[in-house]
């Protein structure tokens, strides 16, 4: 299933699985403090996140529905569509102009593109 929230959206849900379960309440309090939004913005949010099928709101206690790491995937397979038609190595281009690996970041990233290549 795909999901589309904007930016705000993400940062709101950056809190729910930071704190999930969390009272609504006590998410309006949070989403005050660190994004500096109404109660009504953040019940607007909740209510919208709600019918998207990204968060639950319960006896008033929002829980997620989709995790960051699904939310991520999704986000970052969206971007490289969008910007790099899909181009995983224009990307990676794109991302390292004018910029310098460490030795240890060349390996992990190494080790990461041994295991996803395709064995035929």
């Amino acid at each position: 299933m795909k999901y589309h929230i904007n930016e705000s959206e993400y940062r709101f849900m950056c809190i729910v699985w930071d704190t999930e379960p969390v009272n609504s309440t006590e998410l309006a309090k949070l989403c005050a403090n660190r994004l500096g939004w109404k109660k009504s913005t953040t019940y607007t949010v909740i209510r919208n996140l709600c019918k998207k099928h990204i968060i639950s709101n319960e006896n008033a206690v929002v829980k997620s529905l989709v995790s960051r790491k699904s939310m991520q995937v999704q986000e970052s397979h969206d971007f490289l569509e969008k910007r790099f038609h899909g181009s995983l190595p224009a990307f990676i281009t794109a991302f390292l102009e004018g910029k310098k690996l460490t030795r240890d970041e060349a390996e992990y990233i190494q080790k990461l593109i041994d295991n996803a290549v395709e064995d035929k």
